[in-house]
């Protein structure tokens, strides 16, 4: 008796090709039901529908179709089992040697604007999760196939062993099967606690699974393996970025690029801004008039640690930026795009990594952090600052342009780890005092960094100054403004010292640490 398939695919890439070879080359006969067999009769190949073949017809629109004893009893039978056997004669019921099943596209359903509630729950599959796991628990007898990507090494496994699928490749692709119907759950649930939590409240239960995008060479260090996943159906994000040349990324390029990301969605393409980052940290921020122009700023501001840096900018890369660009040996560029002629120039540093990621802006929903047990969950800090909500405690007021430089100092400040000082003029960094132990310490080295260019400038501190001895410092240095969050019980020790000095000094309400 000829092998028996049964193809039910909402994805029909590939179908046709891999039901005429199927039929043609290894004289299966098929199976399939609604869309799925309409393609496959269309291309002039033998199928029986489902329903013709199980005698009962598709109910409820189409909702109950395949869940039947002649379908899941012809997988699930044990073939050398005689009870199993006897049943399967019994009842009329042939054994199936493939099942392939993709499911309905929820989150792409769920990714549309104006999706409705009744719009995802239609979207959820019932029936093809069903033919998975069935045929993934009895991979031992047969082949579950659930993505157009296992047609080829299906077929050429198929070729290699005289028509029998060795076990080790259905394991593979049964352990597929699983993981896709985990991660089809996972979004549905996902989803429905999302669509019916309050805003920014943090589910009673949370998972994470992912598809590997890539296996690294190694991890933050050589003796460490690591490899990239990426999340949902349809690459985003990185997984989705172009990478236009270069070596490959690393994992250290991709926590690097991620960390850019963030930066550089604090400045708005309305004027061009740039950020040189090195382990994640800003060395220099800046905006300009042009493009070239900003970057050449953001790398100005601290020249010595922009090499190797990683670099993003918040437009497309054009000639006179990409030109800049060349003058010192960088990791990786990133830009929402990158013109014909930029390219050209770029391509003269045949390592250099340039990529092209249009949406710089849209982030992870969740932060995770790993510890021994479990991990933390967290909302990302994507709030947008606004200096009308924050209190000037001094006497001194900002301008309009001092306090447009106060904002553009916290923005960076947000990004830098913590205990984090940022010191900018001119909408450039001149210091920055990152990853201390104590604010002091941050202080020190911003200042230092930034020098005899200190005068008139502002510094942000992403925490509050336990003491006034910070204040005095900065004043010394020559700061015209401070921008800090508030809410030490010292707060009036750094305000009194603030007027003595005549500084300008603000409180934001709002604290930005990052570990």
């Amino acid at each position: 008796m000829a092998r028996l398939a049964l193809l039910s695919v909402s994805d029909k890439t590939g179908l046709v090709e891999l039901a005429k070879t199927l039929v043609e080359e290894f004289g299966f006969d098929l199976i399939s039901s609604g869309g799925t067999a309409k393609a496959i009769a269309a291309a002039n190949l033998p199928v029986t529908k489902v329903s013709d073949y199980t005698g009962s017809p598709e109910i409820l629109g189409g909702r109950v179709k395949t869940l039947h004893p002649k379908i899941h009893g012809g997988i699930l039978a044990r073939q050398d089992l005689a009870e199993d056997q006897k049943d399967l004669a019994d009842n009329d019921i042939r054994p199936l040697d493939l099942v392939v099943v993709n499911l309905y596209p929820f989150e792409q359903t769920i990714a549309k604007d104006g999706v409705t509630m009744a719009d995802a729950i239609e979207n959820i599959d019932i029936g093809g999760p069903t033919l998975l796991r069935a045929a993934a628990k009895n991979h031992a007898y047969l082949t579950v196939l659930c993505s157009a990507e296992q047609y080829g090494p299906y077929l050429e496994a198929l070729r290699a062993s005289d028509g029998q699928v060795p076990l080790e490749f259905r394991q593979e692709c049964a352990r597929a099967a699983f993981w896709h119907t985990a991660s089809y759950d996972q979004a549905i649930a996902t989803y429905l606690t999302e669509a019916t939590s309050e805003a920014d409240a943090l589910p009673q239960q949370w998972a994470l699974t992912g598809r590997q995008q890539a296996t690294l060479r190694y991890g933050e260090n050589p003796h460490q393996t690591a490899a990239w996943y990426r999340t949902g159906s349809t690459p985003t994000g990185w997984a989705g970025a172009e990478q236009l040349q270069g070596k490959e990324l690393s994992y250290n390029n991709l926590v690097d690029l991620e960390a850019a990301r963030r930066i550089i969605a604090e400045f708005p393409a309305d004027r061009p801004a740039a950020a040189v980052l090195k382990h994640t940290n800003p060395c220099g921020v800046a905006m300009g008039d042009t493009l070239a122009t900003a970057y050449r700023r953001a790398y100005d501001a601290d020249d010595v640690s922009a090499f190797g840096g990683i670099v993003v900018l918040n437009r497309a890369i054009d000639a006179d930026t990409a030109q800049q660009l060349t003058g010192t040996f960088l990791e990786c560029i990133v830009a929402p795009g990158c013109d014909e002629a930029a390219l050209d120039i770029l391509a003269k540093k045949q390592n250099l990594r340039v990529l092209v990621l249009e949406d710089l802006l849209t982030g992870p929903k969740q932060g995770v952090t790993a510890i021994a047990g479990g991990f933390l969950l967290q909302a990302p800090d994507t709030y947008r600052d606004n200096p009308a909500t924050w209190q000037i405690v001094t006497k001194a007021q900002p301008s309009e342009a001092e306090l447009a430089e106060m904002l553009f100092a916290w923005r960076v400040v947000k990004h830098v780890k913590s205990n984090a000082i940022v010191v900018t003029h001119q909408q450039q960094t001149l210091g920055i005092g990152a990853g201390q132990m104590n604010r002091v310490g941050s202080v020190s080295i911003a200042l230092t960094q930034a020098g005899a260019k200190a005068q008139g400038a502002v510094l942000a501190s992403d925490g509050f100054f336990p003491f006034d001895d910070s204040v005095r410092t900065a004043a010394a240095a020559g700061i015209r403004a401070v921008v800090q969050p508030g809410g030490s019980r010292r707060d009036e020790d750094s305000i009194k010292a603030a007027n003595e000095l005549g500084l300008i000094m603000a409180m934001t309400g709002v604290r930005h640490f990052l570990h």
